[in-house]
């Protein structure tokens, strides 16, 4: 298996609609489903939601 295939970059975008986006890698075999990470929106000042877009 090729590494992009296993470890796909994602973009997590902020359920805030402010347009912040974070740039990762996730594993399939571990998160199958949309990820959703807690993180800092630069936008807000504050730690809001970010979910995995496709």
């Amino acid at each position: 298996m090729a590494r992009n295939e296993l470890r796909p970059i994602i973009k997590l975008r902020s359920t805030e609609g402010t347009g912040t986006t974070y740039v990762t890698r996730k594993s399939r075999r571990n998160d199958p489903d949309r990820m959703v990470l807690r993180k800092y929106d630069r936008a807000l000042g504050r730690h809001v939601d970010f979910r995995e877009e496709r």
